[in-house]
């Protein structure tokens, strides 16, 4: 028998909350609800989950803040922030706190099974092909493990960090198109795009600083286009 999705919900509207566990779970999944964010907090690291629905305005403690201690034991887990805010602002905090999505509310819970599909198509897309290795400069980039090796350390990339250097080595010292990459990896609301390209900027520059210790790599800007991987695809070995 095939296991349940598992779902972490906190939201802190009691009715809307039982609404949507009702929904999620009549469509089989399985799913935890959490009034607040400090017990969302509490619960989390007790049972393995696949993927969060957290509420931004929360008492005790809000989403973004939920999203960030998430982050610290699980940095691949999917998000996404259901919300009555729709500030620009609110929407770049989203995903620089990690987003894969963001639901304005009012939203149908349609709508949201779908869009929760979409992440799990993507994750389950990923695990079922076989994962390439590149050689970026001195370094190595596993993509199944979402570990990038190199300049005398291992660093694990958060899921948005590790799409976005796939898409990169993929053109690599050959253009990435901005639009298709913001549309690939962020899959951004129309009204939302300019919030996400600005979130996939902030991305861009934590690349760059954790390819820093290499020369010869290089992430340029490619003005009114997108970004260029500019890297030797072999590692040159000195000792021959």
């Amino acid at each position: 028998m095939e296991e349940k999705i598992k779902i972490f919900m906190c939201e802190d509207d009691e009715n809307l909350g039982m609404l949507l566990r009702e929904y999620l779970q009549a469509k089989d999944f399985d799913v935890d609800l959490f009034p607040d964010g400090e017990a969302g907090a509490y619960a989390f690291p007790g049972r393995k989950y696949d993927l969060c629905l957290l509420d931004v305005m929360m008492p005790k403690k809000d989403g973004f803040a939920l999203a960030h201690d998430i982050r610290t034991f699980n940095s691949q887990i999917p998000i996404i922030f259901l919300t009555a805010k729709n500030m620009k602002e609110d929407v770049l905090e989203g995903f620089k706190a990690g987003a894969d999505d963001y639901l304005t509310k009012p939203f149908s819970m349609e709508e949201l099974l779908l869009r929760i599909e979409a992440i799990l198509r993507r994750i389950n897309g990923k695990k079922s092909k076989e994962a390439p290795v590149y050689h970026i400069g001195d370094f190595l980039f596993d993509t199944q493990k979402q570990l990038l090796t190199g300049g005398g350390a291992a660093t694990k990339l958060t899921t948005k960090e590790s799409d976005l250097l796939v898409n990169l080595c993929i053109n690599m010292n050959e253009i990435l198109d901005r639009e298709y990459a913001v549309n690939t990896i962020w899959h951004p609301h129309p009204d939302f795009y300019q919030f996400a390209a600005r979130s996939m900027d902030v991305y861009i520059t934590k690349l760059r600083k954790l390819l820093k210790d290499d020369p010869k790599v290089e992430i340029m800007n490619i003005h009114g286009k997108g970004y260029k991987l500019i890297a030797p695809t072999v590692p040159e070995n000195p000792k021959k």
